[in-house]
This record gives structure tokens, C-alpha cells and sequence, in this order.
């Protein structure tokens, strides 16, 4: 079979790989279709070198079907349509034993911490499995990861209908948060420096603002009649924006933490004391999360060809990590079965 691997220094190779036999708890899958996504970007750049091992088969975001089942598997067949959440968590840590088993305090995150899904049979433990429905198409299930995380994080955030968000960054992640944020009857403005993806997210139906000819913190005052967000969500991962997070918000308003800062970064916590605003991470998500973003996604909720800009062959995987790194993309998908 093929896989694409990280192998360090900037490289992704595509090689041929000896597939892995499935324990009594796995499955073997099919895989169809593979998300990359900014994760994979900080693998490939290096950021998670010391975390990774090299070389490593990367990709977390995917859709296929069941092609074998290890001895001990029930409620599977051969055949069924599935994603997989990524999660491999111990059950026995502090964090699981308090029933935040998705932030386990020793969790393999399948993908990253352990081979991902970027080979034509992955192997991964059955109880990872999530199950599609035959009216959704295996292009369209490949969004149900980062879907997902846009759930889990709109979830944290305890978003009404009726609350104004203001999204920080719209790239994949931003404007997914954006659609789920709207599906819950939330009014939305996302603040984006390049015009293509403005363009982009417009198209969209979504408002946007560019910080950087328009002095954001006075237009989300003047959108909100001087109270501020409801909810602010960081999805640029950028210092700057951390830094102004906390003037978008009003008094006991909501900044939601998604992007990974790699760095510790400064935040004004005069204004978070001053307004009595609350600060919150969000990382992956939980099995409600994936069942939500199903729905979005089954029902057209979210317009999946919208976000799709563009579809590579497994040997294009270093050009469709191009194009994400250009910021010109929303969400590119690998046809992991397909000929170059």
C-alpha cells in the first residue's frame, strides 16, 4: 500500500508501507478521504519534533470503510461507513477519572502520537470508530473531525441564539466555528487579514472585518451599541490577536482559546479583571461533538462543497500542504485511493 510520511525537516515522502495486522480490538479501514489541517502544518514545520516519532504517517480529519475486524470486534461488519475519533485515551488518569476522557493526561492522539490516516489501510482500535449514515458521502465525512472541533468549541463557549460572536482568524477552523456559531442563532463577524480568504468567507455569508484598515475594537463596539461580544473565539494563533481578544468582549463576556500558541503569549488581564470576563481553552472534542457535526453536515447545515477548495491524489499530498500554507484554501481534502 502507499502512505505519505513526515520524515523531518520540511519533507513528506510518499513510499510504499507494509500495512499493520489488526489486534483482537482493532479494525483495518479502507481509507477514502484525509483532511490537512494547521496540526499537520505545525508536524511538518518541525513545531512537534519532540513529540512526534519520524517518520511519521500523519492525518487525523477521515472517512472510509471497515475492510477487516480483529476477533474480539462486535458491532461492526466489513463494509460499514465510518470516521474515526482520534483519541486513544488511558481511562485511569486524574483527568478520565473525572470524565474528561478526550484531555486525558496521557492521551494518544491518533495522527500525531501514533500513525495517522494518511495511508490507503489504517488500523486503529475499534472503539475509536464513529458510524456514518448512507446518506452522507465519504467527501463530505472527511469534514466531520474539524467539524467537530467548530462543535466542541461553540459547545464551550455556552453560545445562545441571539448572542453576537466575533471570530479572530478565518482560516478552517475560524469559519466552521462561524457556521456552527450561526447554526445555533448567533450573529457573527470574523476578523481576517487577507482579502482572498475575505472573499471567501463573504461568499459565505458572513460579515467580515480586516483589523488591520479598520479599527476592529471600535467597530465591534458600535455593532454591539457599546456592550461588546458575547463570545470571542481566538482561532489566528497570533499574538497580536490574543492581545486585543479582551477589548472585543463585554462585561462578563467569553474568550474562547482555540488556535495552539506555541509560545506564551501576553493578554491583558486588567481588562479580564475589570469586566469580569472569562477565559477559556477548548481542545478536540467528545463523541457528542462528533454525533453533532454528523448531523450538521447530513443535513447540509453546513455547505461542505463551499468549504472544500480543493481534492489531491495521496502523491500530491506535499502540493495540497502547499496550498493550505498559502492561506488561499479552506479545507483541502486527499483522495487517498486515487491515482496521480
Amino acid at each position: 500500500m502507499r502512505a505519505a510520511a513526515y520524515t523531518g525537516d520540511g519533507v513528506v515522502s510518499v513510499t510504499d508501507a507494509t500495512p499493520t495486522e489488526p489486534g483482537p480490538d482493532d479494525v483495518v479501514i479502507d481509507v477514502a478521504y484525509v483532511g490537512v489541517c494547521g496540526t499537520d502544518l505545525h508536524i511538518i514545520h518541525g513545531s512537534m519534533d519532540a513529540r512526534v516519532s519520524r517518520p511519521l504517517v500523519f492525518g487525523h480529519e477521515m472517512s472510509g470503510t471497515i475492510r477487516a475486524l480483529g476477533t474480539d470486534v462486535t458491532g461492526w461488519n466489513v463494509g460499514d461507513s465510518v470516521t474515526v475519533m482520534p483519541l486513544d485515551w488511558d481511562g485511569t488518569c486524574p483527568a478520565c477519572r473525572n470524565g474528561n476522557q478526550h484531555i486525558c493526561q496521557n492521551l494518544d492522539f491518533i495522527g500525531i502520537d501514533s500513525p495517522g490516516a494518511l495511508q490507503q489501510t489504517w488500523t486503529v482500535p475499534a472503539s475509536t470508530l464513529v458510524p456514518l449514515p448512507a446518506s452522507l458521502s465519504l467527501r463530505t465525512a472527511a469534514l466531520i473531525e474539524p467539524v467537530a472541533v467548530a462543535v466542541h468549541d461553540v459547545r464551550r463557549s455556552e453560545l445562545r441564539a441571539g448572542d453576537r460572536a466575533v471570530v479572530i482568524g478565518g482560516g478552517p477552523i475560524g469559519v466552521l466555528i462561524a457556521s456552527v456559531a450561526r447554526q445555533a442563532g448567533a450573529e457573527i463577524v470574523v476578523l481576517e487579514l487577507d482579502p482572498a480568504r475575505r472573499l471567501m468567507i463573504e461568499q459565505l455569508g458572513f460579515t467580515t472585518v480586516d483589523p488591520s484598515a479598520t479599527d476592529a475594537t471600535a467597530w465591534v463596539e458600535e455593532w454591539t451599541g457599546g456592550a461588546g461580544a458575547d463570545v470571542v473565539f481566538e482561532v489566528s494563533g497570533a499574538a497580536a490577536a490574543v492581545r486585543s481578544a479582551t477589548t472585543f468582549a463585554r462585561v462578563r463576556g467569553t474568550i474562547v482559546i482555540v488556535a495552539i500558541h506555541p509560545t506564551p503569549r501576553e493578554i491583558d488581564l486588567q481588562r479580564v479583571f475589570w469586566r469580569e470576563l472569562r477565559l477559556l481553552g477548548a481542545r478536540v472534542y467528545q463523541r457528542i461533538d462528533f454525533e453533532r457535526a454528523i448531523e450538521l453536515l447530513d443535513s447540509d447545515a453546513i455547505d461542505a462543497e463551499a468549504v472544500i477548495t480543493s481534492v489531491y491524489p495521496l502523491t500530491g499530498v506535499t502540493d495540497a500542504l502547499a496550498e493550505l500554507q498559502s492561506g488561499r484554501a479552506l479545507k483541502v481534502l486527499i483522495d487517498v485511493q486515487a491515482d496521480a
